[in-house]
């Protein structure tokens, strides 16, 4: 089969790519590895470079990816399911910026203007920051132009006649310049620019306690055909990566992660706020958060139609939770 290998202890290799963090490093090292799978990891310079090489030539056999790349990709026919594993999540209510001298905008100025995107409208920060926008601040978001400054990973998909063509510019020298009236999917702390929604952090922690806000942006896909092959392969690799990210968050818990990154003190703030392991893994524990997400993308024009959420994930993940 196009790109396994058997070992010498018979386990079949996969080739494999996930970004390295708190929650992935037993996995990455080999610490914690499946029962009967052997996961070769490729480093790539960039993780969106993965994205595109698995939705556009199928490289990879376990990859990391974005979660609206993965609907795309899903409604595109990719021959890959994912696992219910959310790596990555975060808060999105300072992905908008604005001019810095333009303090007096609010959101809903957004409608009737043109908002710069970084990189694809697809994009899943774009996705849950124009969420934001809608659900929080009122903006229609049908009555926004918006302006990519990339393509899409998934060639195939088409996008609303309210997203231009995409075309290469730095989107930070746009927004400073006021040349578009704002940006999604940069940060702030570039010169000239200033975040669209004031205290944009506290505003994200305060929507996780009043609505329960916590935006899933990376999850795990594996390639039908070894799903098909070996029917134990998806819950040997969720239970793997499952061990891993419970054994970051138990030294999480324990204060015994030395020089956190944004990400790992995002984590630990996300476990004061609601007592409960800021990963969780699985269909059931994430309900909200993928129907909302998939709600986003249906109204985004991003898929077509709603789509059954188990239809996303593979057969022998379902039911798991960790």
């Amino acid at each position: 089969m196009n790109g396994i290998m058997v070992s010498h202890m018979a386990k079949i290799i996969l080739k494999a790519v996930t970004r390295t963090s708190g929650s992935t490093a037993a996995v990455k090292d080999g610490t914690v590895t499946p029962s009967r799978y052997s996961l070769e990891f490729e480093e790539v310079p960039a993780l969106i470079q993965a994205f595109r090489r698995m939705v556009r030539s199928t490289e990879f056999d376990v990859t990391e990816m974005a979660v609206t790349t993965y609907l795309c990709a899903r409604a595109a026919g990719k021959p890959f399911t994912a696992l219910p594993l959310f790596l990555v999540r975060g808060f999105h209510h300072g992905a908008v910026v604005r001019p810095a001298h333009a303090d007096t905008l609010r959101p809903r100025d957004l409608e009737g203007a043109t908002v710069g995107v970084n990189r694809g409208y697809t994009v899943t920060t774009g996705v849950w920051a124009r969420g934001i926008l809608r659900d929080e601040y009122g903006v229609n978001l049908d009555r926004v132009t918006w302006a990519p400054t990339g393509d899409e990973h998934v060639t195939e998909y088409r996008a609303p006649s309210n997203v231009l063509p995409p075309a290469a510019a730095d989107l930070g020298e746009l927004v400073a310049a006021g040349e578009l009236t704002a940006g999604v999917g940069i940060s702030a702390d570039r010169p000239g620019l200033a975040p669209l929604i004031a205290d944009p952090e506290q505003a994200g922690f305060a929507a996780l306690r009043d609505r329960g806000l916590y935006p899933i942006n990376h999850l795990v896909v594996v390639k039908d055909e070894l799903l098909a092959a070996h029917p134990d392969l998806a819950a040997d690799v969720f239970w793997a990566y499952a061990e891993a990210k419970r054994r970051y968050v138990d030294r999480l818990r324990g204060g015994a992660v030395s020089d956190p990154t944004p990400a790992d003190l995002m984590h630990k703030r996300v476990m004061e706020i609601t007592g409960k392991d800021p990963l969780p893994y699985g269909i059931g524990p994430n309900r909200a958060m993928l129907s909302q997400l998939l709600g986003h993308a249906v109204s985004q024009h991003i898929l077509p139609r709603p789509v059954p959420l188990e239809t996303l994930f593979a057969a022998g993940t379902l039911d798991l939770a960790a």
